[in-house]
């Protein structure tokens, strides 16, 4: 389907933008940062409050924000995207078998799923999907389509519910999160809309849902595989199982591709937190579930435990 923001042809995420910004903007965000990566620390070291076993599940509320009526996505491309989202979660997705033989052992089962909410803030049915039509036609990573004010729609609140925007994005950028510990008004995820679930306008490179994959690994404390420093093998994504990695890969590269002296099997493109083509990446490692697991338990501990969420008897399911 036509649109008039093409999708980008590499991966472009603009998480670390918007992070930078309210570190800047934010003095209580950067200590809010530092206190949950201090918590995660001692979390991964096996010193933190173990917190609930078992699966977390998340209500999800999308917002359609659209400017011409090819970029308002029907309710089928939306739930095509909670589909992605349960199977690369759980490890349910057939594509994780192709993780090259070193790194098959590492892949995790993040023990999280997602249901589009079935009640609204005020606790009325709700179909988990809300739409506007906007005058502005396209996006960029400053949050505006995350206020009625400027053209887009409200958070619904950030501790009960998973807020993912959809909407035509300037730029090339195909979507960005923040991190736990921003301002709750502005928590959630936002995705180009064509590169949104895996029908309608999903648009090939990026037409498996894996960006929104990606992006909700920044909303659950993950960060970009090669730990965001350009290309110095200085940086670290604070995850032991990862393998060091100097820059992002894009595109389908071939197994191994060796870089910061991590040879003979070299980076885990295959990673959801590289910038690889969605066909490419399919697997979350044991060490990221820990990470996410200790965001779960620390600063979204209060996500998917009560208001919003669907019965468990029709949750969508991998």
């Amino acid at each position: 389907m036509a649109t008039s923001n093409p999708t980008a042809q590499v991966r472009s995420c603009a998480t670390m933008d918007v992070h930078r910004r309210l570190l800047n903007e934010n003095p209580a965000y950067a200590l809010e940062r530092d206190e949950i990566e201090n918590m995660t620390l001692l979390y991964q070291q096996g010193r933190g409050i173990a917190g609930p076993a078992g699966v977390t599940r998340i209500p999800v509320v999308v917002h359609v924000v659209w400017h011409t009526a090819a970029q308002n996505i029907s309710d089928a491309q939306i739930a095509s995207q909670v589909d992605v989202l349960n199977r690369d979660f759980r490890r349910a997705n057939p594509d994780v078998e192709a993780t090259p033989a070193p790194f098959l052992p590492f892949t995790a089962d993040a023990r999280v799923e997602f249901a589009l909410a079935t009640l609204d803030p005020q606790g009325a049915a709700t179909t988990g999907i809300e739409r506007r039509q906007t005058t502005v036609s396209a996006f960029h990573p400053d949050d505006g389509v995350k206020s009625q004010a400027s053209g887009g729609l409200d958070a619904w609140p950030a501790a009960s519910y998973l807020n993912i925007w959809v909407c035509p994005l300037g730029g090339g950028l195909l979507g960005y999160a923040q991190f736990p510990g921003g301002p709750i008004e502005t928590d959630g995820v936002v995705i180009l809309h064509s590169a949104f679930g895996t029908i309608g306008t999903a648009a090939p490179p990026f037409h498996l849902g894996r960006t929104t994959t990606h992006e909700v690994g920044h909303w659950l404390n993950l960060n970009h595989i090669w730990g965001d420093d350009g290309t110095g093998c200085s940086g670290t994504d604070n995850v032991g199982d990862t393998p060091n990695q100097g820059g992002a890969n894009t595109g389908q590269p071939p197994f191994p591709q060796v870089s910061c002296n991590n040879g003979p099997h070299g980076d885990m493109f295959m990673n959801y937190m590289d910038y690889v083509d969605d066909t490419a990446m399919f697997m979350f490692t044991a060490g990221q579930v820990t990470r996410m697991q200790a965001c779960l338990d620390g600063p979204r501990a209060a996500i998917g435990t009560g208001g919003g969420i669907a019965p468990a008897s029709t949750a969508a399911m991998p």
